[in-house]
């Protein structure tokens, strides 16, 4: 994923489908200059992490 799509999901008001290697998550927030994206599982937003952004993709 680019980052300029990560910042999109994240700011929509629609539900998007992402993944982390295979794994259902929500997008927290995204570094620009880092190209990374804070993400935590759907059932478990403590679990937070940051993680590279191209390592997300969006489920069609």
């Amino acid at each position: 994923m680019k980052v300029y799509r990560a910042q999109e999901i994240m700011k929509s008001e629609e539900k998007v489908s992402v993944e982390l290697n295979g794994v259902s998550v929500w997008i927290d927030s995204v570094d620009t200059e880092q190209e990374t994206a804070k993400v935590h599982v759907e059932d478990r937003p403590a679990d937070a992490r940051v993680v590279p952004v191209d390592e997300l993709q969006e489920v069609q």
